[in-house]
């Protein structure tokens, strides 16, 4: 069978048809992944030394059977296609089995205008005997003869002149021969065709400009779906999307916003149908603006307030065709011109208004098509002076030489007139004192002379106010900041000094700033404190100052009468920032060069480089070596070498200065290091337990951070012990960790060399050591013999055996099957013992039931031949009547019980006795005593409360207990008769008595 299957590869490697079959199978069976390769120990031709030597994929793990291997070394050439290769050896012509699709049916969309007027839905599929062929449409089968434009080749189903209201539908191949049928996955048959548009004329589209518009597309009939274009004005000039144009791919419509003059023209709708790719124009549709118009507002009217006397000046635009005209309404009656009143296209003017111009005010715009209105009120302010109360007996504190304004502003309609004092004089304006629009006061650069009191007074036809103020003039503050300008290294402390100099009557404030923001003495970490020794001095204390608190920092010093700032300057030299992005270039198997631009030095020069990668394979970040093996701080790139070939890489610099060692920079791009040989041998070569005639090699897989590169497989090399020829075979899986050669003419435990090695695309790495393994001894031949099974309870049954001891397939342990008498052997269940036990207790078992059972031995390589059957019976159910009418006599710590004895029911087993058992209250564990007879006397050893109960024995086992008896136990001393006492408890509805001959125990218990 071997050979013809070898004779099949060469027919197939000839024939021209291979890639074509092959991609039409989906995958290899695991169990012919094997490729022999025989080599002799006298040839080393170029074939088995090269690197690019012919080979055969095949997945993780596989058994191949070799012809008579023990002859002469042959050389076989690998056939180019894999799918063959198996093939041969799956499927021998003398084997039956089942079909299986070699290709199933596919969806098919048919245009309606193609040339070639028939449909073919390929179904193809391998058995023995070869498989006949049926179809079905949407689940029912179709009758080939019903219908002459029908046919079926191979397996593959053809429709001549197909129709779509006859042949659309899901179609199924169902393949079938003398093992079965299977039916193959569901295929669309659709037709796709697309009609042309309405020939009638479109009806223009009018809208007004700002308007938005909608142009329908109506599309023809069509199948499958079809994409939806819009032309304007002419082909090839699309409408493009934008935020104001819109084409629904739904329905194919063209959604326009706020129209504009632009956008006049005519729309055609193209459709173009996604298989065919025919297109067809829908009759154009013009897009027209209307040049009528609705009055629209331009500008609307404003509440106003106004003081009396001032003038009112109120406009309202619109726009609107024909253009409108403008009417008022006065608290909704028409206003017309009067002397102080003007009306001029909008306009509304009324000169010097009084109380008797407030109101509620309208414009209306009006043309033919309609009227819009704007409203607004008008309010007319007529009071007295008054002043606000923060603007009544104000101090104001200046210093020497500063402005000063004194406010004067009050509230009055119409606006007052405004006359300052300083004490009895009238003030004099100069070049220093000026009275501003407003009313204030302003005196620049102010003096002693100018201190007093202020007096402002407002007076219009109303009446009038007045208002005073208080100004002093003091000397102005100063402030000293130490130190200026200093230099510190991260993790040191500093104190700044500020001290100011002012006028002892001036409370004083102190307050900090860091680059011109307040420093928040709460939220930085403990870093800063303010210290405030002296009422006209401040300190700043700087802790472990970090990098980031480097900067200008700001005192300031506020008084109520001026402020006054001043600012040091701390520089912090501290460990670098981190360098700029890494670019990885010239990358190689083992090698990439980086570079990098520098980061901040942090006032400390950069005296070293890092580099630092990581890979799916590595803990982290680790340094790489580099060349040049030192990398200064002047440096900008380097090599990073020894890598392994293609692994995934991500690079990264780290900077170090005196100070320290900064962050590192961001990660590099992703990239992968060049493929080359593998170097890495294969580990812990060993052999497994297997089947009989079987060779199993394991090993350890090498780790994807060392394959190397694609295509990574192992070279299984393996020959008998003393013997000169290797046979290799090859493991495609990169996961493989064994390989199962089968031979049967390998006798059990045959010593054979075995060496692993590997390889990938690039070529072949190194094999492992030699290591001499056997071959399996196969799975136990002997039966065990002298099975014994006794039941020993309603849920027990022992089952006992010898074994013969072998030489080969000795037992790792020994399986128990049991069945009960009523049920085939197929449904027996199944237990286990391990090493050389030569019995076991079954449990679980229903009770006065016959089983079945036979035992056989089992190691790694499977079964042995299972025993002869025997047959065991558990016992009948334990007795369901607990003991009743329980007396019991207390002597000391002596208790004498006597109960009527328990008659079981025809089903259950007889009593063979009873069991007393008792326990001191609290405790768990239970003494027994055992009798045959129905009493017996207990020793309560310990002083307490102890609880007894009865309970019948049987062969079954245990029965119902009885009720409990709570019985206390004092010192132990031997207690008269006249101190004891008789109890009975009895759960009879009727009266019985007992007669207990008790034998009280002696002095001596």
């Amino acid at each position: 069978m071997m050979w013809s299957s070898w004779r099949l590869v060469l027919f197939l490697s000839l024939s021209g048809c291979l890639s074509e079959y092959s991609a039409a199978v989906p995958g290899l069976p695991t169990s012919y992944a094997a490729i022999l390769r025989i080599k002799s120990a006298s040839s080393s031709s170029a074939l088995f030394n090269s690197k690019n030597r012919p080979r055969l994929s095949s997945p993780s793990l596989g058994s191949i059977s070799s012809p008579g291997w023990r002859g002469t070394a042959q050389h076989y050439r690998s056939p180019t296609n894999l799918y063959h290769f198996s093939e041969a050896f799956k499927h021998d012509e003398s084997v039956d089995y089942g079909p299986v699709f070699v290709q199933e049916p596919d969806d098919v969309i048919f245009p309606t205008d193609s040339e070639e007027k028939k449909v073919s839905l390929n179904c193809q599929a391998r058995g023995n005997p070869a498989p006949i062929y049926r179809w079905l449409r949407n689940g029912t089968e179709i009758d080939i003869e019903s219908d002459y434009r029908y046919s079926l080749i191979e397996g593959s189903f053809i429709i001549s002149n197909p129709n779509e209201a006859k042949d659309s539908g899901q179609y199924q191949c169902l393949t079938t021969n003398v093992f079965g049928s299977i039916l193959s996955r569901e295929a669309t048959l659709q037709f796709a065709y697309l009609g042309n548009f309405s020939g009638r004329t479109r009806s223009a589209v009018s809208v007004r400009e700002g308007q938005g518009v909608v142009l329908m597309c109506s599309p023809p009939l069509h199948s499958p779906e079809i994409i939806y274009s819009w032309v304007f004005n002419e082909f090839p000039s699309f409408v493009a999307e934008d935020s104001r144009r819109f084409i629904s791919q739904e329905t194919g419509n063209l959604y326009i916003s706020k129209v504009q003059t632009s956008d006049v023209g005519s729309y055609i709708c193209l459709v173009k149908n996604t298989v065919t790719n025919a297109r067809v124009l829908s009759p154009p549709t013009p897009l027209t603006l209307r040049n009528d118009a609705y009055p629209h507002w331009v500008e609307k009217l404003n509440n106003t307030q106004l003081d009396s006397g001032e003038q009112l000046r109120w406009e309202c635009k619109a726009t609107g065709k024909p253009r409108p005209t403008y009417h008022w309404l006065k608290n909704g009656v028409p206003l017309w011109a009067q002397s102080r009143v003007e009306m001029v296209n909008g306009v509304l003017m009324i000169h010097s208004v009084n109380l008797s111009d407030a109101g509620m005010y309208q414009c209306l715009a009006e043309n033919k098509y309609g009227t819009i209105y704007a409203s607004a009120e008008l309010k007319i302010l007529a009071s007295a002076p008054t002043f606000a109360l923060n603007q009544m007996k104000k101090t104001i504190i200046i210093t020497r030489g500063q402005e000063v304004v004194i406010e004067c502003k009050p509230q009055a309609s119409p606006k007052p007139t405004i006359t300052w004092k300083k004490g009895d004089k009238a003030v004099r304006e100069n070049k220093r004192i000026t009275v501003l629009p407003d009313g204030s006061l302003q005196i620049l650069n102010a003096s002693k002379s100018d201190e007093g009191r202020y007096l402002c007074q407002g007076e219009n036809v109303f009446g009038s106010a007045e208002t005073v103020a208080s100004v002093f003039v003091k000397e102005p503050t100063r402030i000293d900041l130490t130190p200026k300008r200093t230099e510190l290294t991260v993790g040191e402390s500093i104190v700044l000094s500020c001290k100011a100099i002012h006028d002892n009557t001036l409370d004083v404030t102190f307050y900090w700033t860091l680059n011109g923001q307040p420093i928040d003495f709460e939220k930085e970490g403990g870093h800063f404190e303010s210290i405030r020794a002296q009422a006209s001095s401040a300190d700043l204390m700087i802790r472990n100052i970090l990098l980031m608190h480097a900067g200008r920092y700001g005192c300031r010093v506020q008084t109520t009468a001026d402020s006054v700032s001043d600012e040091a300057e701390l520089l912090v030299r501290g460990p670098p920032g981190p360098p700029g992005i890494v670019i990885v270039e010239e990358i190689t198997e083992t090698t990439a060069t980086l570079s990098w631009s520098p980061g901040a030095d942090n006032h400390s020069p950069i005296s070293t480089y890092n580099l630092q990668a990581r890979s799916p394979f590595s803990l982290g970040w680790q340094t790489v070596k580099t060349v040049p093996e030192n990398i200064s701080g002047d440096m900008e790139s380097a090599v990073a070498v020894e890598l392994n070939p293609w692994v995934e890489y991500e690079f990264r610099v780290v900077a170090t200065n005196k100070i320290g060692t900064g962050d590192p920079s961001a990660p590099s791009r992703v990239i992968r290091t060049s493929e080359a040989v593998p170097k890495t041998a294969p580990a812990n070569v060993s052999g497994r337990s297997g089947r009989r005639h079987e060779l199993i090699i394991a090993w350890e897989p090498v780790s994807e951070e060392f394959q190397n590169g694609e295509g990574f497989g192992y070279i299984v090399a393996f020959r008998p012990n003393g013997t000169r020829g290797w046979k290799e075979k090859m493991v495609t899986s990169s996961d493989a960790s064994k390989f199962i050669y089968r031979d049967e003419s390998v006798p059990p435990l045959t010593p054979f060399e075995v060496k692993v090695g590997v390889y990938n695309n690039k070529g072949d790495g190194p094999f492992s050591p030699i290591v001499v393994i056997c071959s399996a001894e196969g799975e136990p031949s002997a039966a065990p013999t002298d099975v014994k099974a006794t039941g020993l309870s309603v849920s027990e049954i022992l089952v006992a055996w010898k074994h013969i001891k072998e030489s080969l397939g000795r037992p790792q342990g020994f399986e128990v099957g049991y069945w009960k008498d009523m049920e085939q052997e197929e449904a027996s269940e199944k237990v286990k013992t391990e090493g050389n036990e030569s019995s076991i207790i079954l449990t679980g078992l229903e009770g006065n039931t016959l089983y079945h059972l036979t035992v056989r031995a089992y190691n790694a390589a499977g079964y042995g031949p299972p025993s002869t059957t025997v047959h065991a019976a558990t016992k009948k159910s334990p007795p369901s009547q607990a003991p009743t009418n329980i007396m019991w006599m207390q002597d000391g710590s002596h208790v004498s019980l006597g109960w009527e004895p328990v008659r079981p029911l025809a089903n259950e087993s007889d009593v063979m006795g009873y069991k007393v058992l008792f326990r001191q209250e609290g405790h768990s564990n239970s003494q027994v005593i055992e009798t045959q007879k129905t009493s017996a006397v207990v020793l309560l050893p310990d002083v307490g409360v102890y609880i007894i109960e009865v309970c019948a024995v049987s062969e079954g086992g245990d029965g119902t207990a009885s009720s409990q008896i709570r019985v206390p136990s004092f010192s132990g001393g031997k207690v008269t008769s006249s101190q004891s006492t008789l109890h009975a408890l009895s759960t009879s509805s009727t009266s019985v008595t007992l007669l207990l001959a008790l034998m009280v125990p002696s002095t001596s218990w």
